[in-house]
């Protein structure tokens, strides 16, 4: 599976306090919808990620209803939080 550049850059290092638009399949548009639920910053969002016991299929399901990402999007978001959690946890 070939990654994006964002994907690889956000994998290359800690998290640190990355705004939620530095994860893959996070743009602005998404990422404005995911701040005004209050998931400003990728560790939020990456939490979000954990209580769903990393479950990538019920995680993008969970934004779709969220904040209505695409398929692709969210398979992208997912990804780039799986790998970042296989890395670092």
């Amino acid at each position: 599976m070939s990654t994006s550049v964002k994907h690889r850059e956000f994998i290359g290092e800690p998290m640190g306090d990355k705004e939620v638009t530095a994860i893959a399949g996070i743009g602005e548009t998404y990422g404005k919808k995911l701040a005004e639920k209050g998931y400003d910053k990728a560790y939020v969002l990456l939490g979000q990620f954990l209580l769903l016991k990393k479950d990538q299929e019920i995680f993008i399901d969970w934004l779709k209803e969220e904040v209505g990402v695409s398929a692709q999007h969210g398979k992208n978001a997912a990804a780039c939080l799986h790998e970042w959690t296989e890395q670092y946890m």
